[in-house]
């Protein structure tokens, strides 16, 4: 086979870097390796017997991505499903509990064991890998205490993938779960503890088979991940969903993960509203990243990201010069520091996005304003113009119109219509003016996270610290050490320790407290917005209110003038018949002027209805454009 440069798993996931276990991305590259490793193997009726991170060889591709290859075929054998084995091969820590009791702890029994003894392997191993360690640990570790760890493993509830045992003589502590400080996703831990729970079964009866470890696994590797930032929550969630399945399966996921019913889903993705029809297909959303999410709108309470201290990890060096328990140390403590790391870019990047979201959120609200504003000003003019020409239509003899009760009242109705949506507009402009503060504000914010530093004086802490670790790992296969040698190490592991101090202090101080800080003050910019938004809801229902009120009320005035046209029509008509009019002493208007103006105002009313009804569909076409979420 080719040649494996970059050493095993197992020496992958000693590396410091990976000590609370490997990345969501590179996790999966050994899932789909191992899968199809293991596939392979079954095709042939082949039974491995001996999988563990050290059987697992690394290489880099063409394209720099990491590929595993299963190796060591020593103890290897051909096995059907249902072909059973005596001989005993493997590593204690990866065995299966039936073996692990005829091999290491030499008791006599009559077992035979079927091919299902690969996936208890594989079981340990897929966790070792999403974890960083093992999931059986007795006190004092699997090799001093192998009867508890036997114990461990036999006595495992259904549905546990881990247990330990914390203090000596102390109970089984079980686990159902991926510890806090693993790196993968809920998403994918959700997928993936149902298939560790049902490998990690002792009885072979109770076990899966290989088909059904395959069909599940294969699952998980069918699926495409969509980033959703919960706005609300200030959390970054990873949906893993089939391309295939529907939009309306991808809310139930985010549902699973946020609690946030599909019907109060609301999204933006680059600062754009996202309208989800339930009926379409997945592909239709658009391409996400951890960077780039979908953004989530709710009415929950932020909670941010759920995190165990990289502090309550950290060992601490023995008083003596002991080489490898100098090493060890080390090395747990690198390893905290290295989640540090992990943990700082990830609380820096969630306050980058919860300003991002709300920046967009503000955008959406100022649009909103201004749409409002528009059709409210709009009516406005629309309603003045119509009063001023009620008023410029009065003419001299014609009392019964200025004096008719029911145009006045629907006069005085126009000027109170005009009056609301006068305080409407003043209203939304307040609004804007709030929101372009809130957006100032945040603007500012974001100056403050781009030029925060911390992460860059954790990772120099870490350089220091990872060179002084070469030379403990270099020292550690010495049989001692000089006077002068003894003397620098010492000094190493002083300046080791201070250099631990200073990082995890400015992860608590320049991390962790800035981004509880920016917790609080999101909390209370996402209460403005939401508040905001209701008002703006309210703002834009009275406008289309006003705007439809009017509407009737014009057709009702212009209704009026021209039954009172056609009235005084009929009058002058019959006093023309009647008897010849008298000389006036001033002129007067003729009928026909009269007529003219009349027909002037009811084709002036009538443009304005319709103006107004115009108006009125706007509005309802903004109604039906999905609004800013709540907040």
């Amino acid at each position: 086979m080719e040649y494996c440069s970059s050493g095993s798993l197992l020496s992958v996931l000693e590396s410091p870097e990976n000590a609370f276990g490997l990345p969501e991305d590179e996790f999966l590259v050994v899932l789909r390796c191992v899968v199809a490793g293991m596939n392979h193997l079954r095709e042939n009726g082949i039974v491995h017997r001996d999988i563990k991170p050290g059987n697992i060889m690394r290489l880099v591709g063409e394209e720099g991505q990491s590929i595993y290859k299963l190796t060591d075929f020593g103890a290897a054998r051909e096995l059907d499903d249902d072909e059973k084995f005596v001989s005993v091969y493997g590593t204690e820590e990866y065995l299966h509990p039936d073996m692990y009791e005829r091999a290491v702890l030499r008791k006599p029994q009559q077992k035979a064991f079927g091919v299902t003894v690969d996936l208890w392997s594989i079981g340990v191993t897929l966790y070792h890998a999403a974890t960083g360690s093992l999931p059986f640990i007795p006190f004092g570790g699997p090799r001093r205490n192998k009867e508890i760890m036997y114990r461990i493993t036999t006595e495992k509830p259904a549905g546990a993938i881990a247990g330990a045992q914390r203090r000596e003589n102390g109970p089984l502590e079980w686990s159902y779960t991926l510890p806090i400080t693993c790196q993968l996703s809920l998403g994918l831990q959700s997928q993936l503890v149902p298939i560790l729970a049902n490998i990690l079964e002792v009885e072979q009866a109770k076990c899966w088979g290989f088909d059904q470890f395959f069909a599940e696994t294969s699952d998980i590797l069918q699926r495409v991940v969509i980033h959703v930032f919960s706005l609300s929550q200030a959390v970054l969630h990873h949906v893993y969903i089939h391309a295939h399945n529907t939009i309306a399966i991808f809310q139930e996921a985010v549902h699973k993960q946020t609690s946030v019913a599909p019907r109060h889903q609301e999204y933006l993705f680059e600062g754009h509203l996202c309208v989800l029809e339930p009926s379409i297909s997945a592909q239709h959303i658009a391409h996400t990243t951890a960077s780039s999410p979908l953004t989530l709108f709710s009415t929950a309470i932020p909670k941010g990201l759920a995190f165990r201290d990289p502090a309550l990890d950290v060992p601490k060096f023995v008083p003596k010069v002991d080489l490898q328990a100098d090493y060890n140390t080390a090395k747990g403590v690198l390893g905290a520091g290295y989640q540090a790391l992990r943990l700082a870019r990830v609380l820096l990047d969630g306050q980058e996005l919860m300003l991002r979201g709300l920046h967009w959120v503000m955008e959406v609200l100022q649009a909103t304003c201004r749409r409002t504003l528009e059709v409210a000003r709009t009516s406005l003019l629309y309603l003045s113009s119509s009063l001023g020409t009620e008023r410029s239509s009065s003419v001299a003899g014609m009392p019964e119109i200025q004096e008719l009760k029911v145009a006045a009242e629907l006069r005085s109705r126009l000027r109170t219509l005009a009056e609301v949506l006068s305080r409407c507009s003043q209203n939304i402009t307040e609004t804007q003016e709030s929101l372009s503060s809130l957006s100032q504000e945040l603007v500012k914010s974001r100056d403050q996270v781009h030029e925060d530093r911390s992460i860059q004086q954790i990772q120099c802490c870490l350089d220091k610290m990872n060179f002084i670790y070469k030379q403990f790992k270099k020292s550690r296969m010495r049989p001692g050490l000089g006077y002068n040698e003894e003397q620098i190490h010492k000094l190493d592991k002083m300046n080791f320790s201070h250099l631990a101090k200073r990082l995890l202090q400015v992860f608590q101080e320049e991390c962790v407290q800035k981004y509880q800080a920016s917790l609080v003050t999101h909390g209370k910019r996402m209460r403005v917005v939401h508040e905001t938004r209701n008002h703006l809801r309210l703002v834009s229902c009275s406008v289309a209110a006003c705007n439809t009120e009017a509407q009737g009320v014009q057709e009702s005035l212009s209704k009026i003038l021209e039954e009172l046209s056609h009235q005084l029509l009929q009058d002058r008509a019959k006093g023309a018949q009647a008897s010849p009019p008298p000389i006036a002493p001033y002129p007067s208007p003729t009928p026909k002027d009269l007529l003219l103006h009349m027909q002037e105002l009811c084709e002036g009313m009538k443009l304005l209805a319709s103006d107004l009804l115009d108006n009125n569909r706007i509005i309802e076409r903004l109604n039906r454009v999905p609004a800013a979420p709540d907040v």
